[in-house]
């Protein structure tokens, strides 16, 4: 299968989370015959984030599914697996890479005879610490147990697509994704997402001093679009999918300000984390070449997009 046809077989894994729901509802649009299925076990999704999906859903811990039971032989065209454990915050060492990993070798355990496609989140948090932009043949240098589980994946990833190049395996380093459907994650959801709360509540943006730290905010459509171009991809590969421009909190407050109609200047708080990412900006120049990608949405109009969506009951 060198290209998508206009009706496949898509599972998507992770389908009731923040990105995966975006990605779900938009492969369901692009390919109106296609047959998804949606695998999650709702730990950090909401079954609200697929309102208006046609596709079938299998509710099931991927840690422990049978692939080959669940599936059998059935013809399928590409794994978009997204489902993770993904709140940073958990810092069970063995839960988080056990689920992680295993799901991830599971996947690729029963996807090898067959050699389907595979597209799977990894992270931008597997650079560490950062001072300027993020290439993808940099060294990974976890901080934390999340980003070792996702070192690990890419791992053994690079090694099954080197052991078998016909077949392709493409990873994508996620850097600070924002945008609709992200309410439910809670603590974890987007910077984006909580200090537009906090100023819709009429509090002052609460962000840490001096609000000089820089993030590379990608708008969930972008990351859609990009995960998207990989079923067309050539070869194996792991690719930055990111804005491309590192921004800081305080431009961040500045731009919603603005969007909302508001003046609310920064509540400046001390940061209480020891391993903190002061910097994260993707370098896209491999990704532009590889698989044609270009964001679409500088923060501005990221921004501007999804407080539509996110207030869109006021206007009407």
């Amino acid at each position: 299968m060198s290209s998508i046809d206009s009706s496949p077989n898509l599972i998507i894994t992770g389908g009731a989370g923040f990105i995966g729901s975006n990605l779900t509802l938009a492969l369901q649009e692009k390919f109106p015959g296609a047959r998804l299925t949606v695998i999650d076990d709702f730990r950090s999704g909401d079954f609200k984030n697929l309102a208006g999906y046609r596709g079938d859903f299998v509710a099931q811990n991927l840690a422990t599914l049978d692939w080959h039971k669940q599936f059998g032989n059935e013809q399928i065209d590409a794994i978009f697996h997204l489902a993770s454990i993904t709140d940073t915050t958990l810092h069970d060492q063995f839960v988080q890479v056990h689920d992680n990993v295993e799901s991830f070798r599971r996947i690729l355990n029963f996807a090898r005879s067959t050699r389907t496609r595979i597209i799977y989140a990894s992270s931008a948090s597997t650079y560490g610490p950062a001072t300027e932009a993020s290439v993808e043949s940099n060294g990974a240098a976890p901080a934390n147990i999340y980003a070792f589980s996702k070192v690990i994946m890419d791992n053994i990833a690079i090694s099954a697509a080197a052991e078998l190049p016909d077949w392709i395996i493409i990873g994508l380093r996620y850097f600070n994704v924002y945008g609709p459907r992200e309410a439910h994650k809670g603590i974890p959801a987007s910077m984006v997402y909580h200090l537009a709360t906090q100023i819709k509540a009429g509090q002052r943006p609460r962000i840490f001093k001096h609000g000089e730290q820089k993030r590379d905010f990608v708008y969930v459509k972008d990351i859609v679009e990009g995960s998207i171009l990989a079923l067309e991809a050539k070869e194996s590969g792991i690719y930055n999918l990111g804005c491309g421009q590192a921004r800081s909190f305080n431009e961040l407050v500045d731009i919603l300000n603005k969007c909302l109609g508001t003046k609310l200047p920064p509540d400046y708080i001390d940061n209480p984390h020891a391993h903190y990412q002061n910097f994260t900006e993707a370098d896209l120049d491999k990704v532009r070449s590889a698989l044609g990608y270009q964001p679409q949405f500088p923060l501005e109009d990221g921004v501007r997009d999804y407080m539509k969506w996110l207030y869109r009951e006021e206007k009407s």
